[in-house]
């Protein structure tokens, strides 16, 4: 049910005549002056309002450019590890072929001592060597390169890690190059 309007022309005129006086009265009612001593606690209010934001934007700029500082040297040892992955894969290298040759014990046994210290060197600025032979596959850390029938391996599951995947801090540098398990083969 709607309610109806039961004012008449002449309620309404003198309603709207009625606003008319409550608005010239606003009006005409002059504004309370502040005291000097009222405007000064306004105004030290503000100042301290203003210093204390001001305070905040300092700090929160301080962490800012501590956060983008580290970012940056975290960046640039990046880029120097990423240089030097292939000459961890070269060493590696070296080394399998070295172990066919028994004449070259000596030398292979020194290159090798190379090659473990320069890994615990990298090790220690937060490398990680991803060598996922036998884990299920993830394409966030792995690139497959090849799908080859396996009795043994189950489905998804790396058969063969081809070339090392590198983390560095959490974040990844390279993905592992790896051949994934297809199954059984079929007869």
């Amino acid at each position: 049910m709607t309610e109806k309007n039961t004012d008449t022309p002449e309620e309404i005129d003198a309603q709207a005549e009625a606003a008319e006086v409550v608005e010239e009265t606003a009006a005409e009612t002059p504004e309370i002056e502040e005291t000097p001593l009222e405007k000064a606690e306004k105004e030290a209010a503000e100042m301290k309002s203003r210093w204390l934001r001001s305070v905040a934007d300092m700090e929160n700029y301080r962490k800012r450019i501590g956060r983008e500082k580290q970012d940056i040297i975290r960046s640039a040892a990046a880029n120097v590890v990423e240089s030097l992955l292939p000459v961890l894969d070269n060493m590696k290298l070296g080394l399998q072929a070295a172990e066919n040759h028994p004449e070259a014990k000596d030398v292979t046994i020194g290159f090798k001592m190379v090659d473990d210290q320069l890994k615990r060197s990298l090790s220690e600025q937060g490398l990680e060597e991803l060598i996922p032979n036998g884990e299920k596959f993830d394409p966030n850390l792995h690139e497959c390169i090849a799908q080859q029938p396996s009795d043994e391996v189950e489905e998804d599951k790396v058969i063969q890690t081809v070339r090392a995947g590198y983390r560095l801090n959490e974040r990844l540098i390279r993905a592992a190059n790896v051949i994934v398990s297809s199954g059984p083969a079929n007869a």
